[in-house]
């Protein structure tokens, strides 16, 4: 069956870094599009970055563009997602989500900013 395992989460400082980590099974990873999503509490998910199937292209979200780096590893079966320059308003659970056709998604990590 699909799965999706999150890691790498934890609490840092304004300023710290941290590596997110989503190890994939049960689908074929090289050929699907992998997504980092994130929720704030009392906000919507809202789409932080997206990576191609073979890891060409990549995109984000506004909030992120220039601090954060998505990035695959085909033959390990993960995408990481590299949080540099971490804001408080970085707080959120952060899910990893397999694109179409699989369309599945983590059960995320908890990440918090604060000093």
């Amino acid at each position: 069956q699909v799965q999706l395992v999150e890691s790498g989460g934890g609490l840092v400082q304004p300023g710290g870094s941290l590596r997110l980590s989503c190890a994939a099974s049960g689908f074929t990873f090289s050929n699907t599009v992998m997504i980092w999503y994130r929720q704030a509490p009392g906000k919507e998910r809202e789409l932080v970055a997206v990576i191609s199937s073979a890891g060409g292209g990549t995109n984000y979200s506004d909030s992120v563009k220039g601090r954060f780096a998505i990035s695959r590893n085909n033959a390990k079966n993960t995408v990481y997602l590299q949080m540099n320059s971490l804001k408080p308003e970085d707080t959120a659970v952060y899910y990893c989500k397999a694109g179409r056709p699989v369309n599945y998604w983590g059960q995320g990590t908890q990440v918090t900013v604060s000093s």
